[in-house]
């Protein structure tokens, strides 16, 4: 690519209306778009581009390869898998930047719901519920139980924040690499073989790289203990449906997913109808809780651009 003419780029390129956004800098020049047919200015002028969120991939990225001087590419995801085919193409010294923590509230909510619902088996109640049946009958609690986080960043660690009131018998963390934390160590990747045949709950968390796509895959499965429950709110890649949908028929295993691989997943895929399986449709962020999260992230990451500041959760920079 040609060298980029920074000082043809003055535009800031917003998913949300500015004058929605208080504490803006006002030396910048705002547009908003959200993924429209129409762009509303010419991309070579953009030098921030807020990426619209839950937009379709091909929507989002069309407009990069015109955008010749930017600067900073932002997310509203924690996951930036969708965003990488066009860091090749963008200018040298272009930053892409995830949105770490603005979905930590959200998500962490929702891996407890669907723990506890799978646990003490809400969607069977629900069926009674439009059938007119009084079930009732012993269910499993959360209290007691070992649970096992995989991947331990900042929704990890939320996740954790919510677990602590449910009186849980343990609470093992797994990473990519060991650390310590204030709530105890913080155990490498390595040392998951060893860690699975002792939890009752095992959380996927991680990223979507190459080392984690396919990590649970049937020797991850096999090693769990059985009637244990894994709950996937990372990325559908992480877990090989395949693998975990003879898990799921042969009735040794449980499974609440909030991800799914394909994704969304078909109306015919038989995960849909597997025993023992609790799917939502990739609603972990998508709450309340977005808007004012991704507001105060694009404030304070334009904050920091308008001073010549570094910016946070910079993951990648072009070159």
């Amino acid at each position: 690519m040609a060298s980029a003419d920074t000082t043809r780029a003055t535009d800031v390129w917003l998913p949300i209306p500015a004058t929605e956004i208080d504490g803006l800098p006002e030396d910048l020049s705002y547009v908003h778009w959200d993924a429209g047919p129409e762009y509303p200015a010419d991309p070579a002028r953009c030098a921030f581009y807020a990426v619209p969120y839950m937009k379709p991939a091909d929507r989002i990225l069309k407009p990069l390869p015109e955008m010749a001087n930017v600067r900073v590419v932002q997310t509203l995801t924690a996951g930036i898998e969708h965003m990488l085919p066009a860091v090749p193409r963008l200018p040298a010294g272009a930053k892409l930047c995830n949105a770490r923590g603005l979905h930590d509230a959200s998500t962490a909510e929702l891996t407890l719901t669907l723990i506890l619902a799978a646990l003490r088996d809400i969607p069977a109640f629900v069926r009674s519920q439009d059938a007119g049946q009084w079930r009732q009958g012993f269910r499993d609690s959360l209290a007691d139980k070992s649970v096992l986080i995989v991947g331990y960043g900042s929704i990890g660690s939320a996740i954790e924040d919510r677990l602590t009131p449910f009186e849980c018998a343990r609470v093992a963390r797994i990473a990519r690499t060991a650390r310590d934390t204030v709530r105890g160590p913080v155990l490498p990747l390595a040392e998951l073989p060893a860690m699975l045949p002792d939890a009752d709950v095992v959380i996927m968390a991680t990223p979507l790289t190459e080392d984690t796509r396919g990590l649970v895959g049937a020797d991850f499965l096999a090693r769990m203990k059985d009637g244990a429950l894994l709950v996937n709110i990372a990325r559908g890649g992480v877990v090989d449906t395949k693998a975990l949908l003879a898990e799921l028929e042969s009735g040794r295993l449980r499974a609440a997913l909030d991800v799914t691989d394909p994704e969304p997943l078909p109306a015919t895929h038989p995960l849909w109808h597997a025993p023992g399986v609790l799917i939502t449709p990739h609603v972990g962020g998508p709450s309340t809780a977005f808007l004012p999260r991704a507001k105060r992230l694009l404030r304070d990451q334009l904050r920091l651009f308008a001073a010549g500041e570094p910016l946070r959760n910079v993951i990648t920079t072009a070159g």
